[in-house]
C-alpha cells in the first residue's frame, strides 16, 4: 500500500511541478520480470510511458470530467482504452499519447461515450480479479505463467497483451471467453511464433 501512495505522490509532484521524472523501482521491475518475457529495460520503459501518460492526462483539467482513460504499455505498444465524451477530446488524448517518448505504436480503443461510473469500474475490477484467478489455473501449457499476460478490463471488454506463442494465446482466449460477464475480447498479443 505504501508503494502505491509513494507512486501517487511522485505523479502528483510531477503534475504540479513539471520537473520531476518517474523512475521505476528496480525491485518492482525485477519482480515483474520473473513472470514476464520482456527484458527489464522494456518493463522499465513501459512503466515510464504509463506514468508519463497519467501525468499528461492529469494536466488537462477538462479531461478529468469528460473522459476516463486507461493507458497500458507493452514493449512500447500502448493500449489507450476508456471513454471520452467528444471526438475532439478523444483525438487530443490519442495524439498526446503518440507524442510520448518511447511509444512505438498506439492501439486506440477509446469509445465516444460518457465516462464509466463507479459501479461499472467496480464491476470491471471484479471481472479482472476473476480473470486473473482463472488464468492462474492454466496447467495444460508447459512453463506457462499467467503473470506474463497483461489483462485490462474496460466496461466488460477484456484486452489481452503479452508476448505469447500462438497455442498459449489460444488457451488464454479460451479461458477468458468462458468467464461470465465478458462482452468482448481484444487480443493485442505479440506472437513469438
Amino acid at each position: 500500500m505504501k508503494m502505491k501512495q509513494c507512486w501517487l505522490l511522485v505523479l502528483l509532484i510531477s503534475a504540479f511541478t513539471g520537473c520531476a521524472k518517474y523512475t521505476p523501482d528496480p525491485i518492482e521491475v525485477t519482480a515483474i520480470a520473473q513472470h514476464d518475457r520482456r527484458a527489464e529495460a522494456a518493463i522499465s520503459t513501459d512503466m515510464v510511458i504509463e506514468a508519463a501518460a497519467k501525468v499528461a492526462l492529469m494536466e488537462k483539467e477538462a479531461w478529468q470530467s469528460e473522459a476516463h482513460i486507461v493507458v497500458n504499455a507493452y514493449n512500447g505498444a500502448v493500449l489507450v482504452s476508456g471513454q471520452a465524451q467528444t471526438e475532439l477530446i478523444k483525438q487530443d488524448i490519442i495524439e498526446m499519447i503518440r507524442r510520448l517518448d518511447q511509444v512505438k505504436m498506439v492501439h486506440d480503443h477509446v469509445l465516444k461515450d460518457y465516462p464509466s461510473n463507479y459501479v461499472e469500474r467496480n464491476n470491471d475490477a471484479a471481472l479482472l480479479q476473476q480473470l486473473h484467478a482463472a488464468l492462474s489455473q492454466i496447467r495444460t501449457i508447459p512453463n506457462f505463467d499467467s503473470g506474463m499476460i497483461k489483462v485490462i478490463v474496460e466496461k466488460s471488454v477484456v484486452y489481452l497483451m503479452g508476448a505469447v506463442h500462438r497455442n498459449e494465446g489460444a488457451v488464454v482466449v479460451n479461458v477468458v471467453q468462458h468467464q461470465a460477464n465478458v462482452k468482448q475480447i481484444v487480443m493485442l498479443f505479440e506472437y513469438l511464433d
